[in-house]
């Protein structure tokens, strides 16, 4: 007698997918692409988001499937056109988080969450010996906030600035950060301004300030990604 399935319904959704795209199945799945399935994956992405913030047990469920079946999705149109299948992918991602997490699977101490993104940096950095700027990998195609946030981190992390000292506006909460924006946004839309070009437009200058900084320094220092 075999043992079960560990994963029934991951496997049934699998198939169910595959039958989709099967000969004789849906035309629309047929025809779809990495590329053309990229909207899907952005919206999806977004409502999980909220979903999130919601607190929304069901919603939650749903959206995590919604992701969950983007990435059978994709991984069942590279195993057709025999590229990598859905194992490949799972098998890529279980070696790189033992390998980054040696102080679980390996001999390496790391009792803190600061330790532990240490131990991440240097690992990256040997992973990736090609970056050549703690810019390199950071998807420019980010929404303007989160790409702020991350590149602010990074200008931290080569020591162009002290991202933990309080800047010319300083909130302490995000009860007082929401508003803050949205008085920001207001006041750019009646003075006829957008205010995401603007923020992107500083953050280009940023990142121009970080490469040059970077090379006056003594070099790259390890990513998070």
């Amino acid at each position: 007698m075999t043992d079960a399935a560990p994963n029934p319904q991951v496997d049934e959704l699998i198939a169910v997918l595959a039958r989709l795209r099967a000969p004789g199945g849906c035309a629309w799945d047929r025809e779809q692409t990495h590329e053309s399935l990229v909207q899907y994956l952005i919206e999806e992405t977004y409502e999980l988001v909220e979903a999130i913030e919601s607190g929304d047990r069901d919603e939650l469920i749903e959206e995590l499937g919604d992701v969950l079946y983007q990435v059978i999705f994709h991984s069942d149109i590279a195993a057709e056109a025999g590229q990598f299948t859905l194992e490949d992918v799972a098998a890529h991602m279980t070696a790189k988080m033992i390998g980054r997490h040696p102080h679980v699977f390996g001999d390496t101490i790391a009792d803190t969450p600061d330790a532990v993104m240490e131990n991440w940096d240097k690992l990256k950095a040997v992973e990736k010996p090609s970056r050549t700027s703690v810019l390199d990998g950071i998807p420019q195609g980010m929404p303007a906030l989160a790409l702020a946030d991350k590149l602010l981190g990074r200008a931290h992390k080569v020591g162009l600035i002290d991202a933990t000292q309080p800047g010319a506006v300083n909130v302490q909460s995000e009860d007082e950060l929401g508003p803050l924006l949205l008085a920001i946004v207001a006041s750019a839309k009646a003075n006829g301004l957008d205010s995401e070009r603007a923020l992107r437009t500083a953050l280009r200058e940023l990142q121009g300030e970080i490469r040059v900084y970077e090379s006056n320094d003594a070099g790259i220092i390890g990513t998070t990604d």
